[in-house]
């Protein structure tokens, strides 16, 4: 290989393993923020131990002195490093904050403020501000500390807390500060809101204006209670500066200092307020932080401290911003700079692997007993290959009931069975037998019929044994929400999607039965190479049948030779829109055009739900459920038809649309993805919108012209020969081939 490919090789690696480390990483990062939210909290109920202190520390005394800060903002080098150290030292009996101890009401802030609190020598109480209000803070410290609006009652003082963010009601506030002002006896009252009042502070620093209580009712209220009761002082936070006002007699102190970032040099400075009571007398004075430093080092210095404190409280989200961040940037650069080639890769040279003999191992969820579309496709493909020389293991569920299998075929034990008859199996992806099996037989390729359970567990084998992993798409997930425990429209419109493009892009090649299967594939971001073939048909087995067979058929179901007879093959389930069909078949009858009798094929979990519909709609003399027929009796049924009719949505394909053409039937199918590469209209049959008045018009159509039947009867036969087992096995076996070069290819 060149060394440039090598270096580009060796660089993707790195790349691709960054990617995945800064993948963990931001996952282990949103499992540790879960974590903070759903444990058991470190602690609950701060304030009723806290009052319960600080009552007990003021019993029988008029004398003490308490601290009040404001805008902590879960400081670190501010309020824990330098005021914590001096109120434990200064004789201060408590501390209260005025509001806004937490940067924002996540919770870690509430865990890092609480360690802070923690380091005081002191009793603390909080009032609850606009900081503890935001991101949803407010349940959390109801949780952790107690009620947002609350008083107690401490020595001669009557310390009442409220709440100014608009969480609770002025009403009630007001109601009750009024109730509890009356009822005060203490000598002292102080009030605690954590946003100032606009009529007491005029000049807020710059970026700040709004930063006051936007309620005036409650505002004029407290202003006109706290004179009405003789407040002492109304303490307030969210600004960031210190303020202290006189009006009618009660003092308003506003304290912004104790963290956080300074707008204002000479307005705004760190502090912290000291309290003292002495009987009667009541003095406040800041204490100033920092008093010899220029005011340009102040403003550098409380955002050098916001900066730490947020990295000290909100680490896990930085580092989760980071990883999210580094995330976009390794997918930008693949998107930008990465070289890129749209096309085919034209040096690919397959030869070497089209005459050899190739060992593949093929895993489906479905197999026979289980008759359905999957099974048949998986069958036909692997005694295809067979005939083409190739090797053939085959890993699918056990089932209950018995089947021809051999040696080439592997049973995987069951642990669920699903449906009315238990057809749908959950296998054991995990057995050992599946993976010994698959070491055993050294596939050259894995071919998966399903993009999860044992589809999931064949793609990683494959990457373990270092082999290509080849997928065909099926089944159109989307249509099958009603199986799944998942809320419809999720399953339907992301979930199914998503699935399929994850799955089909971790594989190596992917077979489609239409173009419009592939459209769809490319349409959801799917970029593997692709494979455009339809499920092979056995042209020959459904062309002849012995007419002494179909005779007594004919016979044994008692059909009227008078009548048209209609066919259709189709599971018996919600997906495949039969309801519809027997609604437009009802409303021909109710027309007159009743000369026709309607042979459905299948079975399923709604056959007693459908036979309901019928009896409903009077169609019991013309529609026959015939259940299920074996695949071998198939030809003959076809054979008794006249027109082959269909009304699912849900098709990648149509595969008995196919076998019916085969058999010389004219279709009339209602449009829609897989139905519109099969069948051509006016040509082998006619596909309309799914309404009942244009599909049962078709129906008439082909029903009373037999010139016009027996036209596309035999251009249906002619079309179906293209799509022989042969031809479709041949097909895939130069997929496989040209998978198989890229695959081992140098460059790669």
């Amino acid at each position: 290989m060149p060394r440039r490919s090598l270096l580009r090789l060796s660089r993707q690696r790195w790349l691709r393993l960054l990617f995945f480390l800064n993948l963990a990483l931001v996952a282990g990062l949103i499992a540790h923020l879960i974590w903070l939210y759903v444990a058991e909290p470190e602690f609950e109920s701060v304030h009723a131990l806290q009052v319960a202190d600080i009552r007990e520390v003021l019993t029988q005394r008029n004398d003490y002195r308490f601290a009040v800060v404001g805008n902590i903002n879960n400081s670190v080098s501010v309020f824990q490093n330098e005021i914590v150290p001096l109120i434990n030292q200064g004789g201060i009996d408590f501390l209260i904050s005025a509001g806004n101890a937490v940067n924002g009401g996540r919770q870690e802030s509430y865990q890092a403020i609480y360690h802070s609190l923690e380091q005081l020598n002191v009793p603390y109480v909080l009032t609850y501000g606009d900081h503890e209000d935001s991101d949803f803070g407010s349940y959390l410290f109801y949780e952790y500390f107690g009620p947002h609006f609350y008083s107690f009652v401490a020595g001669n003082s009557h310390f009442i807390f409220l709440d100014g963010t608009g969480k609770s009601s002025a009403s009630w506030q007001l109601d009750w500060l009024s109730r509890e002002l009356a009822a005060s006896a203490s000598l002292h009252r102080f009030l605690f809101i954590g946003l100032p009042l606009r009529n007491v502070v005029n000049d807020a620093p710059l970026f700040e204006a709004s930063n006051y209580l936007n309620d005036p009712r409650l505002a004029g209220g407290i202003m006109a209670l706290a004179e009405e009761y003789e407040v002492n002082t109304v303490f307030s936070a969210n600004l960031t500066l210190f303020s202290h006002q006189t009006v009618n007699g009660v003092d308003y102190v506003t304290t912004g200092g104790a963290g956080g970032i300074l707008m204002d040099a000479n307005s705004s400075f760190h502090h912290y307020v000291t309290v003292d009571i002495e009987g009667e007398n009541v003095a406040i004075a800041p204490v100033r932080l920092n008093v010899d430093r220029p005011g340009w080092w102040r403003i550098l210095s409380s955002v050098a401290s916001t900066v730490y404190a947020f990295f000290y409280v909100s680490y896990t989200r930085f580092l989760l911003i980071v990883g999210l961040l580094t995330l976009l940037a390794l997918r930008l650069y693949r998107l930008i700079f990465e070289e890129r080639d749209y096309y085919p890769d034209f040096d690919i040279d397959p030869t070497p692997f089209l005459g050899k003999p190739l060992r593949v191992v093929m895993v489906s969820n479905n197999y026979f007993p289980f008759v359905s579309g999957v099974s048949v496709s998986v069958d036909r493909l692997r005694n295809g290959l067979r005939a083409l020389g190739h090797t053939i293991q085959l890993i699918v569920p056990r089932y209950r009931e018995t089947w021809q299998d051999d040696r080439s075929l592997q049973r995987i034990p069951t642990l669920m069975a699903f449906g009315e008859k238990g057809e749908f199996r959950l296998t054991n992806p995990f057995n050992a037998r599946f993976r010994r099996c698959l070491r055993a037989f050294k596939p050259d390729l894995i071919h998966v019929h399903h993009p999860f359970w044992l589809g999931s567990m064949g793609l990683f084998m494959g990457r373990r044994l270092k082999v290509p992993v080849i997928y065909t798409y099926h089944t159109r997930l989307e249509h099958y929400a009603h199986f799944v425990p998942l809320p419809g429209a999720l399953f339907r419109n992301l979930i199914s999607h998503y699935l399929i493009k994850h799955f089909a892009n971790r594989c190596q090649g992917v077979i489609v039965p239409t173009y419009s299967a592939e459209e769809y594939l490319r349409m959801i971001g799917v970029k593997t190479s692709a494979l455009v073939q339809p499920t092979g048909i056995d042209v020959e087995r459904f062309a002849h049948v012995e007419a002494s067979e179909l005779t007594a058929l004919r016979e044994r179901l008692n059909l009227d030779p008078s009548r048209s007879i209609l066919i259709s093959v189709s599971r018996i389930s919600k997906e495949k829109n039969i309801g519809f069909m027997l609604e437009a078949l009802a409303e021909l009858q109710a027309q007159g055009h009743d000369d026709f009798h309607l042979l459905l094929i299948g079975d399923g979990p709604d056959r007693a739900a459908l036979q309901t519909q019928i009896e409903t709609l009077t169609l019991t003399s013309r529609v026959t459920l015939v259940g299920m027929v074996p695949p071998d009796q198939m030809a003959l049924y076809y054979h008794l038809g006249d027109i082959f009719v269909f009304a699912s949505t849900s098709e990648t394909q149509g595969m008995v649309i196919l076998e019916a053409m085969s058999a010389g039937l004219p279709v009339v199918a209602v449009r829609s993805s897989g139905i519109d590469d099969v069948v051509r209209q006016g040509v082998n049959g006619f596909k309309t919108p799914q309404n009942r008045q244009a599909w049962g018009q078709k129906v008439v159509e082909l029903k009373d012209n037999a010139e016009l039947r027996q036209q596309l009867g035999h251009n249906a036969c002619r079309f179906a020969q293209d799509f022989d087992i042969a031809n479709f096995a041949s097909a895939v076996a130069t997929f496989y081939a040209e998978v198989l070069a890229k695959y081992y290819a140098p460059s790669r």
